[in-house]
């Protein structure tokens, strides 16, 4: 479905966020005709406080996600739109599809009213974000482009923008599972165990990450090579160009190199650590396969500044850096953050809401390294731990701290001057935060490096 197809429709929104904010937004200003309805979700208070605040969702009536399909039948609600953290998977959406609503996402509506021209969609189990920053910023060296999705600008709100300008998007499997047109290049950066609550499934997860690569409308897809069933997902008759190996961009111990030979000097890399180098040349690979010209590298890279919570460096005091990676919510992220300080003292918090992921390799991490020592918050610090020091960690390096506070008092104390403080905590927030830029706020605010809810910036490494 696109978005100028809602004209005169019922359409309700399932949950509050920026999508779906700028989804009202839109219809206001440009199909009147529309009719729309906000469905409670899980929190409902919350979800009546945050429409309550937006003009636009303010005056929408209110029915409960488990009624949702009774008031359907009786009200001619045809289309809901949902927030990407609400999962596909739940009853009250399967019953209504049952029942012959369409269920979509504004980022679904958007890429089909674009029939997915010069879209580059950028998604993976890490990198997704710094990689479509990259992409966009080499971009833009070249010719207009925009940077949108779940960072840069909500999808709805480039409707106008004109289709000879590029739109580097940045995807995550949740607006991924149901979408049904795709952007014009597919960009995978990897794949991991994720989400496992959210699909069901890692084997779900699996599938539904790699559904970008086969949608109708990819004319190329840019993807690391030697995984079959990436490969198997790609679309017929789309360009392949892989990145990650001798051929393609790819890493070395001389910089980042394509097949000609070394192009980008390690001085000249904008990010920290071999994994943004990686990010990078995922994102080059992705303007080749759309059919960019080569940039003027490494002078393109002037200026990229790393996302916030991303190995951000909040803070250097006393010789100390502290550094806040919140968005590490899964155990192969603070294995690679580790790796981006291998030559340095690291005091390490992390932990946090149980899900139920493999912290064995972390462990295995923490008990090879003498350098790191972990201070553990409740829920998931507990069970990382435990499984350290059975991998043969000293439990002398491992602290338990019960919340932020004195995770980074404890820190103070064992750090010393040449050390770096790493909030990397390997799982997601939702035992204390709202979400991971809440807990990297927090985070800096104990450290003093700024207020709590203040903006991050787009500072940082």
């Amino acid at each position: 479905m696109r978005f100028s197809e809602l004209d005169g429709r019922t359409v309700a929104v399932w949950g509050v966020g920026r999508e779906t904010r700028s989804l009202a937004r839109q219809l206001s200003a440009r199909l009147p005709g529309a009719r729309l309805v906000a469905v409670i979700g899980d929190d409902p208070e919350r979800d009546r406080d945050a429409a309550a605040a937006d003009e636009h969702l303010a005056p929408a009536p209110f029915v409960a996600g488990e009624e949702a399909l009774r008031w359907s039948q009786g009200r001619g609600l045809e289309v809901l739109v949902r927030s990407p953290g609400v999962s596909i998977h739940k009853p009250q959406l399967e019953a209504l599809r049952r029942g012959g609503v369409a269920v979509t996402t504004a980022t679904g509506l958007w890429l089909h009213e674009r029939d997915g021209a010069s879209v580059i969609g950028i998604t993976g189990t890490k990198g997704k974000g710094t990689t479509a920053v990259l992409a966009s910023h080499v971009s833009a060296t070249q010719r207009p482009t925009h940077l949108a999705g779940n960072i840069g600008h909500p999808v709805l709100d480039l409707l106008d923008v004109p289709a000879e300008e590029w739109v580097v998007l940045e995807l995550s499997s949740f607006q991924i599972s149901d979408l049904a047109h795709g952007p014009e290049v597919a960009v995978l950066t990897n794949l991991f165990r994720e989400h496992v609550d959210w699909h069901g499934s890692e084997a779900e997860y699996r599938r539904e990450k790699l559904r970008l690569l086969g949608l109708p409308g990819i004319h190329a897809c840019a993807f690391r090579p030697g995984d079959e069933q990436v490969e198997a997902a790609i679309a017929p008759g789309a360009r392949r160009v892989p990145f990650g190996a001798a051929g393609g961009w790819h890493v070395t111990d001389d910089g980042v190199a394509d097949g000609a030979g070394t192009v980008i000097p390690p001085g000249a890399l904008p990010l920290r650590g071999r994994h943004n180098a990686e990010n990078l040349c995922a994102a080059l690979a992705a303007l080749d396969a759309a059919g960019f010209g080569r940039a003027d590298l490494p002078q393109a890279l002037a200026g990229v500044r790393g996302l916030p919570h991303r190995l951000q460096t909040i803070l250097e005091r006393d010789g100390v850096e502290w550094v806040d990676d919140s968005i590490a919510t899964n155990p192969a992220s603070s294995i690679v953050a580790l790796e981006a300080f291998d030559d340095r003292d690291v005091v390490l918090l992390a932990g946090g809401y149980e899900r139920g992921q493999d912290l064995s390799e972390l462990a295995r991490e923490l008990a090879a390294s003498e350098r790191v020592r972990v201070v553990c918050l409740p829920v998931t610090g507990e069970r990382l731990a435990a499984e350290a020091i059975a991998a043969g960690a000293a439990s002398e390096r491992i602290f338990n701290a019960r919340d932020m506070e004195q995770a980074v008092g404890i820190a103070r104390e064992l750090a010393e001057p040449g050390t770096v403080v790493l909030l990397s905590p390997a799982a997601a927030s939702y035992n204390a935060y709202r979400d991971f830029e809440q807990r990297g706020e927090h985070f800096a605010a104990l450290v003093g490096a700024r207020r709590a809810g203040e903006p991050a910036g787009d500072g940082g490494t």
